[in-house]
């Protein structure tokens, strides 16, 4: 007879992981079934690979630029990406240990192959050496996530073409880099690859880079990276790539106008797709739409005991979303009252300076027809900004007109990600912006900034010229 559980997970990402230690905590009988490594996409091919590099990036850019005025001498400003990327794998090894103490701290049963249904409560895993063992459940979470997508058209499948996976397992990057792509994952390799003097083109078919940001980022970032030498070309569509001597062509029209671009890396980061082909849905009866499991705001699929988190649902792609997923999935197959809202979930980039945003953008809130204030504060008037030498950016407050509450806001400051918690903070627990812009915030901090911005709605920013 097959072993039985209460609970079995497929997939050991930050949702995955997340909701087996959760119902093991609430006492579930729980299995994960994972056929990589745990962490996911997130730990293993995603945020924490790319933000270890990303973080050596910004020191060699800061030294490299501001070194000598900073009082360093005898610095050595080069670089070796071997090394970085030899940092940034250990980085992810601790990490992934640390899960893998987690889960079994908490007395979870890991299997480790690729899962598929054999009906609604039952399923097949295939381990490495092809072995099929059968598992049952009387409820399973779906956590399987997504993988990079790339677009069809001819060359995409040249072995210098590379997705955003097989970027991270370089040791090694050329002098210049065609990055097929302006969104969050684009843009954050540009911001990499650029900070460490490579030539960067980017080729984004949608109007501006970071579709769906506020637009006064998005904006910015434009400026910000255009000055840095980088080349944006927007509203543009990818043709063909073809091989040339020093690597990669790539031919695109630009507002009708045939280009070309040249470089000896083309990277792929044109969004990703679920990973479900193989799960054989239809065997449990589980409704999907090209590929993405649908749920309700239980996390609960149409089939009764079978839930689906994370990226795999189509909701909203991001970590953090799919560990509160996790959460609620948990929740509810423990009989507790548990529902997902996203309406204040934090979105980050991670470029130099970073960007963060909560809530509604500014067109956002006009499409609403919304009365609403705006409160801006420049990262030049806040000193601990200028102290880190970042004074490109800004902090962006969004209010409503009448009742004070905060709509959303809009960060490009140093540490953006880590200052976005407050805003969400704020909103979840319904403050209003005077409650914001009372409350004393320390100096000298980049947190400042928010206060500041507060304080602007009103039109009373003490800091800010006129």
């Amino acid at each position: 007879m097959a072993e039985q559980f209460d609970v079995a997970v497929i997939g050991g990402g930050p949702g995955g992981y997340i909701a087996a230690i959760r119902c093991a905590q609430l006492g579930k009988k729980t299995a994960l079934i994972e056929s990589r490594d745990l962490g996911g996409t997130c730990l293993n091919r995603g945020c924490i690979p790319t933000k270890a590099l990303l973080h050596s990036a910004e020191l060699y850019d800061e030294v490299k630029n501001h070194g000598k005025e900073l009082g360093l001498t005898g610095v050595d400003t080069g670089y070796d990406y071997s090394v970085m990327a030899a940092r940034k794998d250990s980085v992810v090894n601790k990490l992934r240990r640390g899960i893998e103490s987690l889960v079994k701290g908490r007395k979870i049963t890991l299997i480790k192959g690729m899962a598929a249904f054999t009906g609604p409560r039952t399923l097949k895993v295939i381990d490495a050496a092809g072995t099929a063992t059968e598992y049952g459940a009387a409820n399973i979470i779906i956590a399987s996530g997504c993988e990079p997508s790339s677009i069809p058209v001819p060359g995409a499948g040249l072995p210098m073409v590379l997705n955003s996976d097989a970027v991270l397992s370089l040791t090694a990057i050329p002098d210049s880099v065609i990055i097929i792509g302006g969104g969050v994952i684009g843009i954050e390799f540009t911001t990499l690859f650029s900070s460490l003097g490579k030539k960067i083109t980017v080729i984004e078919m949608l109007p501006g880079i970071l579709n769906g940001m506020d637009r006064s980022v998005c904006d910015a970032m434009t400026k910000l990276l255009s000055k840095r030498g980088v080349e944006i070309h927007t509203g543009a569509k990818l043709e063909e790539i073809r091989v040339s001597a020093g690597g990669a062509v790539c031919a695109y029209e630009e507002n009708g106008v045939k280009k070309e671009a040249a470089g000896g890396m083309v990277i792929m980061a044109t969004g990703r797709q679920p990973v479900s082909k193989n799960l054989n849905l239809a065997a449990a009866g589980v409704i999907e739409n090209r590929g993405f499991i649908t749920v309700d705001e239980k996390m609960a699929t149409n089939v009764p005991g079978i839930f689906a988190i994370g990226d795999v649902t189509g909701k909203v792609q991001l970590a953090h979303v799919a560990s509160a997923q996790g959460l609620v999935a948990a929740a509810v197959i423990a009989g507790k009252k548990a529902v997902m809202s996203y309406d204040i979930i934090p979105s980050c980039v991670y470029t130099n300076p970073e960007i963060a945003s909560v809530g509604k953008t500014e067109d956002q809130v006009k499409e609403a027809g919304l009365p609403y204030k705006t409160g801006n504060f420049p990262s030049i008037g806040n000193g601990r900004s200028l102290i880190m030498n970042a004074t490109d950016g800004f902090v962006k407050i969004i209010s409503h007109a009448e009742t004070g509450e905060i709509l959303g806001a809009h960060i490009m400051a140093p540490r953006a990600t880590d200052l976005i918690g407050e805003i969400a903070v704020s909103m979840k627990a319904e403050a209003t912006i005077d409650e914001v812009a009372g409350t004393i915030h320390a100096h000298p901090t980049v947190n400042e900034m928010i206060m500041e911005a507060a304080h602007d709605v009103e039109g009373l920013c003490c800091h800010k010229m006129v």
